[in-house]
């Protein structure tokens, strides 16, 4: 097993086309806190451009040119990323501490969470600080609206860096930021006005087993929970709410994201970790690709005394991390997921089925 301690965060930085993405590095590559980073950047076209506005010496920059973060140059990441430890280990390049993945606008950024899950070579050097997805402020309902692709990357995002809030009006803002709670209300909503939000406050992203203490994630999957439980904003809200312009039908972009749900569950008695394992591998298997992002603190009970944390995006599923001790006697199985088009009475059941667990001990927690 690696040293936790050794691995290299990686940041996924993620959003939509305009939304901020590059000025937000070019600021964090200035400052303390982000001192040592490699900056990955993914050009879509044939001539990469943005490099050119990141005030950052050769040996801090990689570029992947002509291809969105796709499966079609995952492969090119994969040993970029190795290349930099090859590098780093040779003297060619100074010893580095992070990397920021930057996407470009219309990418998925899951296959580069699948690629750090699951090539055993980068785990040994790597491991994920969590995804960063600006959204802009002033464009960003009809973008949601408008691109299937915007949808994706905040639903899958542990944090959202709300961008250009210094020109939109705080009337403008409700209407967005009750369509981000909607499709992703475990996420933690930073806002930047003129590029102030803090760069401590964009690291650490990821719910990190190794890293975070015990009471520290217990406490993040009591918050995910109640926010999971919160009534959803009905969608008829967001259609009278949509005036821009831009936006020539705003009922269109509804489409894309009336299928993406957040919910939790809670198990009041330990599981059979084997059961468990195979319930995910289905799970994983059926329903992978829909399976948004889904996060685990399991109470096993082979192992009654040390938790086990267990994440996954879509089909992929990190390796679970055995904590050392409960930090309080407060001992359920909590699960949290955040699917597309995946009903929670299906969960249920393939959980009941797989993992013998009695649906009427399934609990939702009070908001």
């Amino acid at each position: 097993m690696p040293d936790a301690g050794r691995l290299r965060p990686v940041t996924v930085l993620t959003g939509f086309l305009g939304s901020g993405k590059t000025t937000t590095l070019a600021r964090l590559l200035k400052t303390s806190e982000f001192a040592g980073t490699v900056a990955i950047i993914n050009e879509f076209g044939e001539i990469g451009l943005d490099h050119l506005l990141i005030e950052t010496s050769e040996e801090r920059f990689a570029l992947l040119d002509n291809g969105c973060v796709c499966c079609t140059v995952r492969d090119d990441l994969v040993e970029t990323l190795l290349r930099l430890i090859a590098r780093a280990d040779a003297g060619e390049l100074p010893d580095f501490r992070r990397v920021v993945v930057e996407t470009t606008g219309l990418a998925d950024p899951a296959p580069i969470l699948h690629a750090l899950m699951a090539e055993e070579r980068l785990a040994r050097c790597y491991r994920i600080d969590g995804v960063l997805a600006t959204v802009d402020a002033v464009n960003g309902l009809a973008t949601l609206n408008a691109h299937r692709e915007a949808v994706k990357q905040v639903a899958v995002a542990d944090r959202l860096l709300l961008t250009k809030t210094d020109i939109a009006g705080e009337g403008a803002q409700t209407p967005l930021l009750s369509r981000l709670a909607t499709l992703n209300p475990t996420a933690l909503v930073i806002h930047s006005r003129e590029g102030d939000a803090p760069a401590s406050a964009l690291t650490g992203l990821e719910l990190d087993a190794a890293h975070a203490g015990p009471g520290e994630i217990v406490g993040w999957f009591e918050r995910a929970a109640r926010a999971a439980e919160q009534p959803h904003f009905r969608a008829e809200a967001h259609i009278e709410s949509c005036r821009n312009p831009d936006c020539a039908d705003p009922r269109h972009g509804l489409q894309h994201d009336k299928d993406i749900s957040t919910f939790s569950i809670i198990i009041d008695r330990p599981v059979a970790w084997g059961a468990f394992k195979q319930w995910l591998e289905y799970l994983a298997l059926l329903k992978g690709e829909d399976l948004l992002r889904f996060k685990g603190l399991v109470h096993v009970a082979e192992r009654p005394d040390t938790p086990i944390v267990v994440h996954g995006v879509q089909h992929v599923f990190h390796p679970p991390c055995e904590l050392a001790a409960w930090p309080s006697a407060d001992r359920r199985t909590r699960l949290v997921f955040i699917t597309r088009g995946i009903r929670r009475a299906t969960i249920e059941d393939t959980l009941s089925k797989f993992a013998a667990i009695d649906l009427a001990r399934m609990r939702r927690p009070a908001a």
